[in-house]
């Protein structure tokens, strides 16, 4: 008997990707655990597992389909080794029951009927599936309020959170597309689709901007004696695989700032009128890649020391550069780091992002006269940009928070003693 092996649930807030291939063709033996697709989803490259093994009897999707979780990908006639898959623990629609990858929830014992979903106003079942549910559970918002935008009126996790900034700003929508005039009447021209991380870091960019109150304050630090420490350390850390650069040593002065001022290190709840201060230190950062900008996230960095950071930032950098970044790396984050310094940027503006409320820029740093105990000096100057969400942190503490960050740049000794 074929058994159906559908999209499982790929984290939160993964609702589909684009197939990039088909690692199995039909008549090949799969085993449980076998990658069989290699997905692209909105900011990573996956490849998904089979949870069943056998033989491929048919193959349902090909290299650029949009697949939602849930679809159909392959059929296999099951072998001995084979793990039944359990149903989806709740219908999402009267269609004959069929085998699901099920969303992990916390699974009933098996005698126990699982929960009906919530019914509607008019008394039928709402038509979510159990992540939206829960989703829609965990940020107060009720589903018989929700207009779904999928077949049927399905509701979608988008149309959830929809729900809840439309909440947050009154229900104002945002700004329609402006109507282009027909630019090839000047000359040629050419359309080149966005790619579908260009298109999520639109949609993400657009929300943060309506979201976050932006305010951007800018400062300089004096890096002389961090770049000699740098200088000083640099072949002992490339010894032991890893680069001491100057984001590595940020890192540990960005984290002495989190501590001092945690509104730094928190999220926004205007449903709510609440903050949320994260006791936990997850850094993203701003990495270029081919398919655009992605933000790895560095977890627990205030618990890592110089050479931790810097063996897992050039490891995180290097897999987001060569799509073999996780999902799960991509997540979590609660401040976000952006070195434009690389590329001979100066001062720039960062763009908070959403839901975290600040993030920091680092430009190049150039040697500049400097007048010190009234003598001139040339000294390594390094220009600072930091965007914060102005609904949670005021000016003052901007510049509080931007100055203890100085401090520690100009007193690295002090800082990784952890002064």
């Amino acid at each position: 008997m074929a058994t159906e092996f559908k999209l499982p649930d790929l984290g939160e807030g993964v609702e589909a990707g684009d197939v990039v291939g088909v690692l199995v063709a039909e008549g090949d033996t799969v085993e449980i655990d076998q990658s069989v697709v290699e997905l692209e989803t909105d900011k990573a490259l996956v490849e998904v597992p089979s949870s069943v093994a056998g033989t491929v009897t048919k193959i349902h999707i090909s290299a650029g389909d949009r697949v939602p979780v849930g679809s159909l990908l392959i059929s296999v006639e099951e072998g001995e080794q084979s793990v039944p898959t359990a149903p989806e623990p709740e219908a999402e629609a009267p269609a004959p029951a069929s085998k699901e990858e099920p969303v992990p929830t916390a699974k009933a014992p098996a005698p126990t009927p699982s929960r009906p979903p919530a019914p509607t106003s008019n008394g039928d079942p709402i038509p979510a599936a159990p992540s939206t549910r829960r989703l829609a559970r965990e940020l107060g918002v009720d589903l018989t309020q929700v207009a779904g935008s999928g077949p049927g009126g399905r509701i979608s996790q988008d149309d959830v959170k929809a729900a809840v900034r439309d909440r947050q700003t009154g229900g104002i929508a945002p700004t329609a597309p402006v109507e282009l005039p027909d630019f090839s009447r000047w000359g040629n021209i050419e359309r080149q689709p966005l790619s579908r991380v260009r298109q999520i870091i639109a949609k993400n960019m657009s929300q943060a901007w309506q979201q976050v109150a932006h305010v951007t304050q800018f400062d300089r630090a004096d890096v002389t004696d961090l770049e000699a420490f740098r200088q000083r350390n640099k072949a002992k850390t490339e010894a032991s695989g890893a680069k001491l650069t100057p984001t590595v040593l940020a890192l540990k002065a960005i984290i002495t700032a989190l501590k001092t001022f945690p509104q730094f290190n928190a999220s926004l709840d205007a449903g709510a009128n609440e903050i949320i201060l994260k006791h936990y230190y997850n850094l993203g950062i701003a990495v270029d890649t081919e398919r655009g900008l992605l933000v790895p996230v560095i977890k627990d960095v205030d618990r890592k020391d110089i050479l931790e950071l810097a063996l897992e930032l050039g490891d995180i950098s290097n897999r987001a550069r060569t799509n073999k970044i996780g999902l799960d790396e991509l997540q979590g984050g609660t401040f976000t780091v952006t070195n434009l310094g690389s590329l001979g940027v100066g001062e720039f503006t960062p763009i908070v992002n959403h839901p975290e409320v600040a993030i920091m820029g680092l430009g190049r740093a150039r040697e500049e006269a400097t007048v010190r105990e009234g003598r001139i000096e040339p000294r390594l100057i390094m220009p600072l940009a930091l965007s914060y969400d102005h609904c949670v942190i005021d000016g003052a503490d901007g510049a509080r928070f931007m100055r203890k960050i100085v401090d520690a740049l100009e007193n690295p000794e002090l800082m990784l003693m952890g002064g």
